[in-house]
């Protein structure tokens, strides 16, 4: 036992320091978010003060500064002498930024769609409720009598089931069309119904609701023998059906306006003359200065005549000051540490940045990049999420560029992105009369040189949701 005591007396335990915790905190936030969480450390922190306005220093001499520089107080406390202006981003505090244009929040656009019907504040609730309810693809995957318990007991609706039927057919009248629907069938079948009764539509729609089972097992034949119509019919319902949006929820229609929400590219890499130039998004992070009265209390604190009180207000100040220079420094680490792995990734991928061939794109995990800049991989992992860069071919998020990888015929490593591409490819130029099965894409990827598994190749298949070659096939 005391063995036992003694082996656990000696166990060390790391401790992270308040500037290491800082860094960590600051290096997983995107470059808007950092700029809004340096705002709040102004409005928080009473000791730091923005300072924008350029300084004549020939009248420095002459008069008095309103705020006074941390660096004037340095040996009080063995402060130590830092300069609190970070200057890693350049003059430019505004520089007009690329954007992705977001489509409007899903549920946000039907709630703002029953606000121009006729209903009653009750059946608005009942009718929220259901928006709520819709999964991402804008289904409704549960029971309406579920939904009437939930709505009871979580929400204090009382309904029934005929209301919430009532409240759903409306919700399926608005767009994109197929909302709301309980099933692949019934969201098909909404899209038809909603076109003009042309005999195409009439006739896909006739598919949809009474031979959905065959159309879905593709046993096109024996839908043209139950109808008794010619193979000419039947492929321009099958066109019209083959169009249709299985996932409203997922592809909003043209008619929705868009959002246009800002993403701040992390870095931007300019290709010209053959060499690449990596900058980050310059914006303008403010120098950092005490204000004159918290100068006056350390001054006054450090005296041999100070009080209780002005020992506790400083000592308040000064863990303030610490603050802001743990803040400061970490802000610089991060920039440094996102830097360093940005031009590691460039390095090592320095082939696909040229152009962004995707067949160029080497396997890449978070270990390659951190033996290559020396960062822990939870550091790494920190830097890559929620960053971007913006290069000459587009904008990416850095989770892009990494992949695992297999080895091809020659026994080189290539991208699981590339594997997948090539797979799409043989897919796409494939005879849909008679698709490639899985053993038989197997064949055909080791035509081009990847070895590859059968269950490689379906994996790869379903996640690139390729249908297998019997729900491929056409007439």
């Amino acid at each position: 036992m005391a063995k036992q005591a003694l082996g656990l007396e000696l166990k060390q335990q790391q401790k992270l320091s308040p500037l290491q915790i800082q860094t960590i905190k600051l290096i997983e936030l995107p470059v808007q978010e950092l700029e809004q969480r340096i705002r709040k450390e102004l409005e928080e922190n009473p000791v730091l003060d923005e300072d924008n306005a350029p300084r004549d220093e020939s009248k420095e001499e002459e008069e008095q500064p309103k705020d006074i520089s941390i660096d004037e107080y340095k040996e009080i406390d063995d402060i130590p002498s830092y300069k609190l202006k970070v200057n890693n981003f350049g003059k430019d505090e505004r520089p007009q930024y690329n954007t992705f244009s977001v489509r409007e929040s899903f549920s946000q656009s039907l709630r703002d769609q029953l606000g121009f019907r006729d209903v009653t504040d009750h059946q608005r609730q009942v009718a929220e409720f259901l928006i709520g309810s819709l999964d991402e693809d804008g289904y409704l995957r549960r029971s309406i009598d579920s939904l009437v318990d939930d709505m009871a007991f979580r929400a204090g609706i009382d309904t029934d089931e005929d209301e919430v039927l009532q409240m759903l057919k409306l919700i399926q009248e608005f767009e994109p069309t197929g909302v709301g629907a309980r099933s692949l069938q019934e969201c098909l079948s909404l899209q038809l119904a909603a076109k003009s009764p042309t005999p195409e539509n009439l006739l896909a729609k006739r598919i949809v609701d009474e031979y959905f089972q065959e159309f879905s097992n593709r046993h096109f034949q024996k839908i043209i023998g139950k109808l008794g119509i010619g193979e000419d019919e039947f492929k321009d319902a099958l066109s019209r059906i083959t169009k249709l949006n299985p996932s409203p929820g997922g592809q909003i229609d043209d008619s929705y306006n868009d959002e246009a929400q800002q993403i701040i590219p992390d870095f931007v890499l300019d290709y010209s003359n053959g060499e690449m130039h990596l900058s980050m998004p310059r914006f303008s992070i403010p120098e950092l200065r005490i204000n004159r009265k918290y100068a006056d209390m350390l001054m006054d604190a450090a005296g041999s005549g100070s009080t209780r009180e002005q020992r506790e207000a400083a000592t308040f100040v000064k863990r303030k000051i610490d603050s802001a220079k743990w803040f400061v420094e970490a802000i610089k680490q991060r920039h440094n540490t996102l830097e360093s792995t940005m031009k590691a990734i460039l390095e090592y991928q320095h082939d696909y940045f040229v152009d962004g061939d995707e067949s160029c794109l080497r396997p890449m995990v978070l270990k390659d990049i951190a033996e290559k800049t020396g960062f822990d991989i939870s550091t790494i992992s920190r830097v890559v999420n929620s960053k971007y860069i913006e290069t000459h071919f587009g904008i990416y998020p850095l989770k892009y560029f990494f992949s695992e990888g297999l080895e091809n015929q020659d026994g080189n490593e290539v991208s699981t992105r590339e594997l997948k591409k090539a797979l799409r490819e043989i897919v796409e130029s494939e005879d849909t009369r008679n698709p490639f099965t899985d053993d038989q894409l197997v064949q055909e990827m080791e035509k081009r040189g990847y070895k590859v598994a059968r269950r490689t190749v379906a994996k790869y298949r379903d996640l690139l949701n390729i249908p297998k070659a019997r729900l491929r096939r056409t007439l």
